[in-house]
């Protein structure tokens, strides 16, 4: 069976932080993975593995830092190595077609900011909505909007459902692999794009969401590939990516604590291997300077 993509993934980086065995790792970030729709003989191999794979690794450093047990930060990263897993099948260039197209033209790629500028819009209905207004827009720059480009539009406006449509493809491997996948562990994948549903969880459960959605979001403004390929970005800035944590905790999306944690073990050093694996570079001396001068 052949593959496509260009982003193949071996777990070439650190094990270190891995709370889970390399073997379940890898098995996990393989259901990123999934067969051409149509090309029967091809596999679309997971965009976002190396992603997912970092940020993984950071969270269990952060909740472990928090004093959360072991047992629970094992299933937490658990659950961030596959926080991506709406998006599998992800093909880098109709992707990026699609949404550097809408952010060209400020139309929102999240649910709640959809919702906000389309108040009609019906929850969780976002990606039709969009589908409806644009479709002949998008027809007329050459992008139709065959079932699969629906997809990657699902896989920003409509990910939550795209997400459990996924768990559900992958529940028998993770049983095969004594994993079971909890309610709690949903939400906190779920935070970034859908934090209301966390609305009536126990505060741990927003918390982890919120050291996903620190982590994570440190993770992509330092990834070089994904900022060329998902925000065409010229240009990856630890500054920047700090901004804008803090400016989600004035948003009250994050807890002081949490980026207080993200800042401290980032000046210590701790994410150091990690960063430069996002950056495909070493880091630059004035990049160091500007990290250890976080604490």
């Amino acid at each position: 069976m052949k593959s496509v993509s260009r982003t193949a993934f071996s777990l070439p980086y650190s094990y270190t932080h891995l709370l889970v065995s390399r073997s379940v790792a890898g098995a996990l970030l393989k259901c990123y993975d999934y067969p051409h729709p149509h090309k029967p003989d091809v596999i679309i191999r997971g965009y976002d593995k190396a992603h997912a794979f970092r940020t993984a690794k950071m969270c269990a450093v952060v909740a472990q830092h928090l004093s959360y047990e072991r047992p629970r930060v094992r299933q937490f990263q658990i659950a961030c190595l596959l926080h991506d897993l709406g998006r599998a099948g992800l093909e880098r260039r109709l992707f990026g077609k699609i949404w550097s197209w809408a952010r060209s033209r400020n139309i929102p790629t999240r649910p709640a900011e959809w919702r906000l500028l389309h108040p009609g819009s019906s929850y969780g209905k976002e990606t039709e909505a969009f589908v409806k207004t644009y479709r002949d827009a998008l027809a007329e720059q050459g992008f139709p909007l065959t079932q699969w480009a629906y997809e990657h539009v699902e896989m920003r406006l409509g990910f939550a459902r795209r997400h459990r449509r996924q768990l559900r493809r992958i529940t028998p491997f993770l049983k095969s692999l004594d994993i079971r996948w909890l309610p709690w562990m949903e939400k906190v994948t779920l935070y970034y794009y859908y934090p209301e549903k966390l609305e009536r969880s126990p505060d741990w459960v927003r918390e982890l969401g919120e050291i996903l959605v620190a982590c994570e979001q440190l993770e992509a403004f330092s990834n070089r590939r994904r900022g060329a390929d998902y925000y065409v970005r010229s240009q990856e800035s630890f500054h920047e990516a700090f901004c804008y944590l803090d400016a989600l905790k004035r948003q009250g999306r994050l807890r002081t604590r949490v980026v207080k944690a993200v800042r401290q073990l980032t000046a210590s050093g701790s994410f150091d291997s990690i960063l430069k694996a996002a950056r495909g570079r070493i880091l630059s001396r004035s990049e160091q300077q500007f990290l250890r001068s976080l604490q």
